[in-house]
């Protein structure tokens, strides 16, 4: 009930949002139109003064005696500083204002002028009784110019802002989907640990009945497991501590443990230099990773196949690589199976690659990747952590 309320807020906020904005353009547009138009009038007053003049008598005075007067004219032709224009005479001369004096000298330039001013605002035409005397070209003042952009400005700053709240939701989804899988892990762990209590005391029950000692060995190996299990669960979540330890030794004995419970049909081999090489390393969320990896590899040989770790060196790291004779992976989803909830298998959650990914590169500050992949021949996955000492 809460989530279907959450989501009627979210979709009314968006529509509101979106009537708003509609609301703005629109109000930008009709107002941007009014503007152009009260421009338009000005330059129509302006082609009158200019007619006025035109017909104007070569003397002050008219050829009935009377005075003319031409202030209003001259200081309606003087008053405009905002829009560019060109004013062609039917004799073919030009004279221009608002434009630039040394450019407009140039005839390629006002011919360029001209077609502008023809896109931008249709020409008036200078009349004397039905007769054309002259045609008036006009831009859109700077001030105009810039309304025009405002909607796009406009637009630009409702994506960003909608980029920051999307990114803000996004991050905290992902972040309250890390505290429910880090309290799953962490219930999982306290469920396990009462069974595996019990399970501590029967085995101490077997060894007092004297049973065969390589049975409860066997059955203390599975229970240290699962002790290593809980623990992993445990520290989903929380930082985990890291000490200096041999990653080689800490490798192969993975290896061993996963090489004994496996499938005969998988044929295991592990490579290392024959020396000790220390990183800063969680032993049990190690494990946990080459378990899922080589877990991963047999799954994708479907339970027959060669299965390779293989340890090295550089100047400043350990790499660690996992290689199987699988089906392989297609390139576009190198980087998606890191990805919670990507899965290739017909049964699974798509967690275990995603766990890997989180230990490796949040907890111990290293890398993992595809190395090379092969459809129908195999996959290398590679882990690079920092070498120490």
């Amino acid at each position: 009930m809460f989530l279907q309320k959450r989501n009627t807020i979210r979709w009314i906020l968006i529509v509101s949002s979106f009537i708003i904005v509609s609301l703005i353009l629109w109000n930008t547009y009709n107002f941007f139109q009014k503007f152009k138009n009260e421009e338009r009038t000005k330059m129509e007053i302006w082609a009158n003064a200019q007619q006025t003049l035109i017909n104007a008598p070569t003397t002050t005075f008219s050829s009935n005696g009377e005075s003319v007067d031409l202030d209003l004219p001259l200081k309606i032709l003087r008053s405009n500083k905002s829009n560019p224009m060109i004013l062609v005479s039917i004799d073919g001369s030009i004279q221009t204002q608002n434009l630039d004096e040394k450019e407009a000298e140039d005839s390629l330039y006002i011919q360029q002028k001209i077609k502008q001013f023809e896109n931008e605002n249709q020409p008036i035409e200078v009349l004397d009784n039905g007769e054309k005397l002259s045609t008036l070209y006009y831009g859109n003042s700077d001030l105009l110019n810039k309304l025009k952009y405002y909607p796009m400005a406009l637009l630009l700053i409702i994506f960003l802002f909608g980029s920051v709240v999307y990114f803000f939701y996004r991050t905290a989804k992902i972040s309250d989907q890390n505290k429910l899988w880090a309290g799953m892990a962490k219930e999982t762990a306290h469920q396990i640990g009462t069974p595996l209590s019990s399970l501590l005391g029967w085995t101490e029950l077997l060894k007092s009945m004297d049973v065969d000692s390589s049975v409860t060995s066997e059955i203390e190996k599975d229970i240290d497991r699962l002790q290593t299990i809980t623990d992993r669960f445990s520290k989903i979540g929380s930082i985990p501590k890291l000490d200096l330890t041999n990653i080689i030794k800490e490798t192969e004995s993975s290896y061993l443990y996963l090489q004994s419970r496996s499938s005969k049909r998988v044929h295991f081999s592990f490579e290392a230099p024959n020396k000790e090489l220390f990183v800063q390393l969680n032993s049990q969320l190690y494990s946990w990773t080459i378990e899922n990896l080589v877990k991963n590899a047999i799954d994708a040989m479907r339970g027959s196949g060669e299965l390779k770790i293989a340890i090295s060196e550089t100047e400043q790291h350990v790499k660690i690589k996992v290689t199987d004779t699988g089906k392989g992976i297609q390139k576009q989803d190198f980087k998606n199976i890191f990805k919670p909830g990507f899965t290739t298998k017909k049964r699974g959650w798509g967690l275990g690659l995603s766990l890997v990914k989180r230990i490796i590169e949040d907890y111990h500050k290293g890398r993992i990747k595809v190395l090379t992949s092969e459809l129908g021949k195999g996959t290398t996955m590679q882990i690079s952590l920092k070498k120490e000492g």
